[in-house]
């Protein structure tokens, strides 16, 4: 089992900056990708970034060049840093980790961190 915990989360204003952290304990060392997703109202949970054990990133296309994750040497804690948001970035944002076990995915989710941008 993995545990998941988000911080970070708040009320900005657009084009201001937030940084969201992801702790994780548990089985971590099972762990092959760690990642951050989000949800707006009525809308569905969508992929907003991940990293892989090797440090491969990849970002949704509407955050490109906005968001940057990371994480310490260890896996964890994991890092989400967003620069230039914006009010469509306004949705809860949770931490995610995937472990891959005989070619079975499963997931594990935080509880969720509200993120909010006024315009």
């Amino acid at each position: 089992q993995v545990q998941l915990a988000e911080s970070g989360g708040g009320l900005v204003q657009a084009g201001g900056s937030l940084r969201l952290s992801c702790a994780a304990s548990g089985n971590i060392f099972s762990i092959n990708v760690m990642g951050w997703y989000r949800q707006a109202p009525g809308k569905q949970r969508e992929l907003v970034a991940t990293i892989t054990n090797d440090g491969i990133t990849n970002y949704a296309d509407s955050v490109k060049g906005r968001f940057t994750i990371s994480r310490d040497n260890t896996k964890i804690p994991v890092y989400l840093q967003m620069n230039s948001l914006k009010p469509e970035d306004t949705a809860v944002y949770y931490c995610n980790a995937l472990r891959i076990v005989l070619g079975t995915s499963v997931n594990y989710w935080g509880q969720g961190t509200q993120v909010t941008v006024s315009s």
